[in-house]
């Protein structure tokens, strides 16, 4: 598995890739992706056996990006890497690809810490479960977007894999 910078020719297959996660991920339109493209401390993915298997978005403070979780993370004293989403396709699951990503994000040294949410209300307990194994920590709650989310945090040594 390697992992690479989004290319332009990515983007119907992400978007894909995302939409098909919904509501575990809000939706991803065109304009979104591209202001990801342009703007996004990092927009990553994973190729694994040749193919797409996942992907993250990770933003850093001033990003003009309207989502109360990032929003959040960006009034925190501390400046967190926010991981807005990260989605592995179903065939590409439980085979370390979103390990690898937040190993990837963690050892490019752009924050100490990254920050994310997880649906409570819609339940995503796959998820919560994940983050702990990560070492992320409950740092608050909110509802955004009509759903209750956990607002998670870890250090970036605890999350990168020695």
């Amino acid at each position: 598995m390697h992992i690479r910078n989004v290319r332009s020719e990515d983007a119907a297959l992400i978007m894909a890739m995302n939409d098909a996660e919904i509501p575990a991920v809000p939706a991803l339109p065109s304009p979104m992706f591209d202001l990801f493209e342009s703007s996004a401390t990092a927009f990553r993915v994973a190729v694994r056996a040749g193919e797409v298997a996942g992907f993250v978005v990770a933003l850093g403070p001033d990003v003009p990006y309207d989502s109360l979780n990032y929003r959040w993370f960006c009034q925190r004293p501390d400046e967190v890497l926010y991981v807005d989403r990260l989605v592995v396709s179903p065939a590409h699951r439980r085979r370390g690809v979103a390990s690898a990503l937040y190993d990837d994000l963690a050892r490019a040294h752009y924050f100490a810490a990254i920050g994310c949410e997880v649906n409570l209300d819609p339940p995503n307990p796959g998820s919560v479960a994940f983050h702990r194994r990560m070492g992320f920590v409950e740092v608050g709650r909110q509802v955004a977007g009509g759903k209750l989310v956990s607002l998670l945090q870890a250090d970036c040594v605890t999350v990168s894999s020695p």
